[in-house]
């Protein structure tokens, strides 16, 4: 898979997390990635890893979201729109082989997607605040 259809699917993981309650996240974890039909190799332990790691991080990525989002909270936003923004949040703040330009622009483009008509700009314009 390529990084992009990486990051994909990690979006697609993260997004099942705002339906599911957490004793049930790891059990999703496991059908999301039986659905992927790979059997476990370098990609599929990467998005693991990746989801487990962003879920660590939750509260922390909500925090700084909810501190530059003026008139918006984490809990007020679209799904789709905050779940891009915590993957690119976490890229952001805790890999540091992502660049932040790379990780917004991807998150854009997934926005454009997934999400609503004003996604992408809604996205572009929370973690602009964030860089």
């Amino acid at each position: 898979m390529s990084r992009r259809e990486i990051r994909e699917q990690i979006f697609k993981l993260l997004f099942r997390t705002e339906f599911y309650e957490k004793d049930e996240l790891m059990e999703q974890r496991q059908l999301f990635l039986e659905e992927l039909g790979q059997e476990e190799n370098k990609d599929t332990a990467y998005i693991r890893r990746k989801y487990e790691d962003i879920l660590e991080h939750l509260a922390e990525i909500d925090a700084m979201v909810n501190e530059v989002a003026q008139g918006w909270k984490t809990s007020r936003m679209g799904r789709v729109d905050l779940t891009l923004i915590r993957l690119a949040v976490y890229e952001i703040k805790f890999e540091e082989d992502v660049p932040a330009g790379v990780a917004i622009n991807e998150a854009v483009e997934l926005a454009k997607s997934y999400g609503t008509d004003d996604s992408s700009s809604f996205v572009n314009g929370i973690l602009a605040k964030l860089v």
